[in-house]
């Protein structure tokens, strides 16, 4: 008999018959998402301290490892992955300009610093896929987490930035909790059972999850029940997509994964039948091609979890994405924030800012200087560019500085030079509220200022913008 009273702890009901809509950038019916694994130099190896060599994924379908022997067959399978098969994606992504995200192994990375540089100099998003390419079932937590840590240590040391996607792979029923745990990981990506990007409680943290796939994927072409040709690859790849445009098309677009390796879709046979899918896929107006990184970003902007974003209950990656843009381009104040510890007191706009300001008000006065003149003048060279932060284009736009006469417009570049000239910062004012001539207003008032009156006043206005932005951030209250 089931317990219907007893606590299940797998979700099988997820978004049920209303998905959310996606609201894709661009009006996009579905959000296509390409992954290289980087994982040759990694994989299973006695020289790397493994028992046996590589048995997974390579054209000796059925292989078996070879316990305390190499495999030297198996490994210059790899090492083509490396050597040819990553330049031949590499190449054909960068002439479409297409981004995708490495599921990079560290070991990996190390081996072939060339590689890491050719995906920074692309743009590429580059997320961990573990420390070695092993199976983690049997491990404690303490060593997975251990070989996470290492793992996060060399990716950023080799890459230059620290990875902010996690997929493990080869993963242990406690892969997740050690991602959540960790608290720098924006999205996890060990899951395959969404087409949608969702939310997870996990070790009392709010986790995104941005699931990963097992079909649409080259592997199928080194499994005994896969694909045999190019061909199959292509088709099942653009049946896949069709399904998602057409379901976009009807507003509840999903997303779509498409999982590769260098070794196996980086063979010429099996590349051109990438290279077709991938201009189909161009040849289509309203897919979004995007990021892992790019996909968690626009979900955590636009759906957050259903009880609101709980401060003391978020990492430090999703804290300082939230509220990193709080103060203009200054996401310092929130890292120091979260470095001095977030309690549930602080789950409220009133307590989050209180923390917030608290944190400004104790950075040095030249880290200060640099926060006020990191906003930008109103309606100056930056706005009619529209390279203003999304935050500071909305505040301007609602005080109609986005739609000035020829006249007004000119009042306000003699103002920002004279404002500038006198004090050496621009003229910040909370515009929530005000239109144009109290603007004008207080900008003439203000000339009038003290040097040190001003950056006193520019900093109690910082203050209540910063208050205004988190009043349009939904917030679960404790």
């Amino acid at each position: 008999m089931f317990d219907l009273d007893q606590i299940y702890p797998r979700d099988m009901v997820g978004y049920g018959r209303n998905p959310p809509k996606p609201n894709w950038p661009g009006r996009g019916r579905v959000a296509v998402q390409f992954v290289i694994n980087y994982e040759e130099g990694g994989e299973n190896n006695i020289l790397h301290g493994d028992a046996a060599s590589e048995a997974f994924l390579s054209e000796i379908v059925g292989a078996q490892p070879w316990p305390g022997q190499r495999h030297v067959n198996m490994e210059s399978i790899y090492e083509y992955g490396s050597r040819v098969g990553f330049w031949r994606l590499w190449r054909m992504f960068t002439a479409r300009k297409m981004p995708v995200t490495v599921y990079a192994v560290a070991s990996a990375m190390v081996r072939n610093p060339e590689a890491v540089a050719a995906m920074n100099e692309a743009g590429w998003e580059i997320a961990t896929h573990g420390l070695k390419w092993i199976d983690y079932r049997n491990h404690t937590i303490e060593a997975e987490r251990a070989d996470i840590d290492e793992a996060i240590g060399i990716h950023t040391a080799v890459a230059g930035a620290r990875p902010l996607g996690l997929y493990q792979g080869r993963t242990s029923s406690q892969t997740l909790q050690i991602g959540a745990q960790e608290g720098g990981f924006l999205y996890l990506a060990d899951t395959y059972a969404d087409e949608l990007p969702y939310w997870q409680r996990i070790s009392g943290r709010q986790q995104l999850i941005v699931p990963y796939t097992l079909d649409a994927n080259d592997m199928r072409f080194a499994t005994p029940q896969g694909f045999n040709t190019g061909d199959h690859f292509f088709a099942y790849l653009k049946d896949s997509f069709d399904v998602l445009y057409r379901e976009g098309g009807e507003g509840h677009g999903g997303m779509m994964s498409i999982g590769l390796h260098c070794r196996l879709v980086g063979r010429p046979g099996r590349a051109a039948a990438l290279e077709r899918f991938l201009d189909y896929v161009q040849s289509h107006e309203h897919a979004w091609v995007a990021t892992r990184l790019g996909i968690a970003r626009h979900w955590v902007k636009h759906h957050p979890p259903k009880e609101g974003f709980r401060p003391s209950q978020m990492g430090r990656a999703l804290f300082v994405e939230v509220f990193g843009g709080i103060f203009e381009h200054t996401p310092a104040v929130a890292e120091r924030a979260y470095a001095a510890g977030i309690w549930p007191s602080e789950d409220t706009t009133e307590g989050l800012h209180r923390v917030l300001v608290a944190q400004m008000r104790a950075m040095s006065a030249e880290d200060q200087d640099a926060l006020i003149k990191a906003h930008p003048d109103l309606a100056g060279r930056l706005a009619l560019a529209g390279e203003l932060t999304a935050s500071s284009a909305g505040e301007q736009a609602s005080a109609g500085l986005d739609r000035l006469s020829t006249d007004e417009l000119q009042r306000f570049t003699t103002l920002n030079t004279a404002y500038r000239e006198r004090f050496g910062f621009p003229f910040i004012i909370a515009v929530k509220g005000k239109n144009k001539a109290d603007i004008l207003q207080n900008f003439e008032v203000r000339l009038a200022n003290t040097v040190v009156a001003e950056r006193a006043e520019a900093l109690m206005q910082i203050e209540r913008i910063a208050r205004l932005r988190l009043d349009a951030i939904r917030l679960g209250q404790s």
